[in-house]
């Protein structure tokens, strides 16, 4: 194996709590070499430092100028930059962490530079997404444009990959709830028929914090959906491929989806109403509540519920609801933020749920709940935050006596050894399992066939996403409930996928 030097292009909160860790864990299992950052001026020129303590590690960032995400291409200031860096430090991989909104000119780049691309999620997203029908659909289109660029870098290098950094696809729970799924449908050719899947954050953001506070925020108009939204558009789409079976494939979804925005919080709980509970905040709020109003226009979803019908040659195969939400049970007490925008801490508790029905042969009920923080809402624990994790298994078994009518998997019991490694059942763990594989890959440890989220994958995920998007803008645009229908087809195994699917052995 051979260590990659690594450019991680965007280095803010995300990327320091989530990726920075997970890049020194390949670096102690001798795949990656180097780390250079790329960020903006106010960033850039510092050194940032991150690794455990016993092997302090600094990584320098380099500046690159802002540009507009209305660009699909790098601007040649920006990319001459890049060019500058690769070249300088013989980079031979990029992570992509920047504000979603750039991502596909950044992946792009990387893509068509020939540099393999660890993608972080979601893929890409528009300005005004939640309320601008053709930004919505812009998104399904961004896939076409990332896998066009694949095909042809992987036509020039058959070795070039693009992963997605959804790290739910590597989490031991949802691993062994798809091969429950087909297992099920293996036995009674019995597709996934119903899920119900819900996630909470507990993100409490006061009225002055909707303008003030950017990072992660709801200016740029998108909200949940793509702050964490794309985990539920890609795994739920991933388990019910487990229960597709020739026949019974499905084609085309039909979403609609009712938000609320940050006029509609304010109206939840009101700013004389914040007053009343935080105190001090009426000193520190300059902005009265019609200021917030005439503000915050315009602004994405803070919560979105989605109801969605998976069908296949027109009849209905799998009912399902995605309930998305910042505004859950929270611990914050504190008027200042104690991390950046709020992005992680400030009494943000978790929550999420999945329930997955498999006619009447089997249900699965997930449960991964946060309940255990300090003062400041941080995790203490060595679990990620996970501190409770269950899956129920329930199995028909008058019907088949073979199967046990319930069993229940604690996180001892959902823990996976992968080789040497071990992938406990937390979201972080599951983020560094993502990461080791990409770069096992590159240094040809593994097969292609052996990724877990390439690209070429990620279709019906981004499809989903712009669905969803799309039912939003439309009632944002003409005031009235509306249903984005669309094509669901994956990718097609077709001639021109085949660098993608067919490769030679590993280097």
């Amino acid at each position: 194996m051979r260590a990659v030097n690594v450019l991680v292009i965007g280095v803010g909160p995300h990327t320091r709590l989530n990726h920075l860790p997970a890049l020194a864990a390949a670096q102690d299992a001798g795949l990656v070499g180097t780390l250079t950052g790329v960020d903006l001026p106010h960033v850039a020129g510092t050194v940032v430092d991150y690794g455990a303590s016993a092997r302090h590690r600094r990584m320098p960032v380099v500046a690159v100028e802002a540009f507009p995400a209305t660009h699909s291409t790098l601007p040649h200031q920006v990319r001459a930059v890049l060019d500058g860096v690769v070249a300088r430090e013989r980079i031979g991989a990029v992570v992509v962490a920047t504000e979603p909104s750039v991502h596909l000119p950044y992946a792009l780049w990387g893509i068509e530079r020939g540099l393999p691309v660890l993608l972080d999620k979601p893929l890409t997203v528009h300005p005004g997404a939640s309320t601008d029908p053709a930004a919505a659909m812009a998104i399904a289109d961004d896939f076409d444009t990332l896998l066009n660029a694949y095909r042809r870098a992987c036509q020039r290098d058959p070795r070039m990959v693009v992963s997605v950094l959804s790290q739910r696809r590597w989490h031991p729970a949802f691993r062994t709830m798809r091969e429950l799924v087909a297992e099920v449908t293996e036995a009674t050719n019995c597709p996934v028929t119903s899920v119900q899947s819900s996630h909470g954050d507990g993100q409490w953001r006061l009225p002055d914090e909707f303008v003030d506070l950017r990072y992660h925020g709801f200016d740029r108009g998108y909200g949940k959906a793509s702050h964490s939204g794309y985990h539920h558009f890609d795994t739920v789409p991933w388990l019910l491929a487990a229960g597709e079976r020739p026949g019974k494939e499905i084609d085309e979804i039909e979403v609609h989806a009712a938000c609320t925005r940050p006029v509609d919080s304010l109206a939840q709980l009101t700013v004389a109403d914040h007053e009343r509970l935080v105190p001090g905040f009426a000193a520190r709020n300059p902005y009265s509540s019609e200021d917030l109003e005439r503000l915050t226009a315009g602004f994405g979803e803070v919560d979105v519920f989605l109801n969605v019908a998976y069908r296949s040659r027109g009849r209905m195969m799998t009912l399902a609801n995605s309930n998305l939400a910042h505004s859950t049970f929270s611990q914050r007490g504190n008027l200042h933020p104690v991390m950046d925008g709020l992005y992680k801490g400030n009494g943000r508790i978790g929550q999420e749920t999945h329930i997955i029905q498999q006619g009447p042969f089997q249900a699965l009920h997930l449960h991964v709940l946060q309940t255990l923080h300090d003062e400041n809402g941080i995790d203490p624990t060595a679990t990620g935050g996970a501190d409770h994790i269950a899956l129920h298994v329930f199995r028909n078994n008058h019907l088949r006596p073979d199967w046990e009518r319930h069993r229940t998997l604690s996180f001892a019991d959902l823990v996976r050894s992968t080789g040497p490694a071990t992938v406990l059942p937390t979201q972080r763990s599951a983020r560094t399992r993502a990461v080791t594989e990409f770069f096992t890959y590159l240094a040809g440890g593994i097969p292609r066939a052996g990724l877990t989220s390439d690209l070429a994958d990620h279709r019906r995920a981004s499809r989903l996403m712009a669905a969803a998007y799309l039912s939003m803008a439309h009632r944002f645009t003409n005031g009235r409930p509306t249903t984005a229908t669309l094509d669901f087809h994956p990718v097609p195994a077709t001639a021109s996928d085949r660098p993608l699917a067919v490769l030679g052995a590993p280097r």
